[in-house]
């Protein structure tokens, strides 16, 4: 007889209070803010890269992203609409319950990355045929290039590699802790 190992909610369940912070450099016609988890929340999920959560800010449902903070922690971008609709802003110290989304949603693939994969069959045959975290990863990496010329390159690598059997992308460190390349943005003060 096999055991029916099950993970209880309250086992990935987060409940935290955090200040909302305004970024130094916000994108330009965009109006968000954002939260770093606590590193005993972020502990909690079943990986240092992107992952996606639902939860709760100051009782409003929502489903979102975190971002890696690479200090082995995560950050949440709080768009404009979901603040308006919790009631909330920049310097509120809200209630956050968050946990796993199960199962991880498929990542929203980029235009450019899809158009070369249907231009390279091998290429898309072996990224229909991976996970949806393999997926993530792939998104991530080519997403985190800050560089145009730099993208491009990964989409062209991230075929290559694909069409060659290769399932997950190396060499990316997915939590930015090692390479340093993704952190949670800098506050205003």
């Amino acid at each position: 007889m096999g055991s029916d190992v099950r993970v209880n909610k309250t086992d990935t369940e987060s409940r935290f209070k955090a200040k909302l912070l305004s970024p130094a450099k916000p994108e330009k016609g965009s109006d968000w803010v954002f939260v770093v988890l606590p590193k005993t929340a972020s502990e909690k999920l079943p990986r240092r890269g992107r992952t996606t959560v639902d939860g709760t800010i100051n009782g409003f449902p929502f489903q979102a992203t975190l971002e890696p903070d690479g200090q082995l922690s995560h950050w949440l971008k709080v768009e404009k609409d979901l603040c308006e609709s919790a009631g909330v802003k920049a310097g509120d110290l809200v209630t956050l319950e968050i946990t796993p989304t199960k199962p991880e949603p498929e990542p929203e693939v980029p235009k450019d990355l899809l158009q070369a994969l249907a231009a390279c069959p091998e290429a898309k045959e072996v990224w229909d045929g991976t996970t949806t975290i393999a997926r993530l990863d792939w998104v991530h990496w080519i997403e985190s290039a800050k560089q145009l010329k730099t993208r491009e390159n990964r989409i062209d690598s991230a075929c290559s590699m694909l069409a060659s059997g290769k399932r997950r992308v190396c060499c990316f460190d997915q939590s930015g802790y090692y390479s340093k390349s993704l952190r949670a943005p800098k506050a205003t003060e």
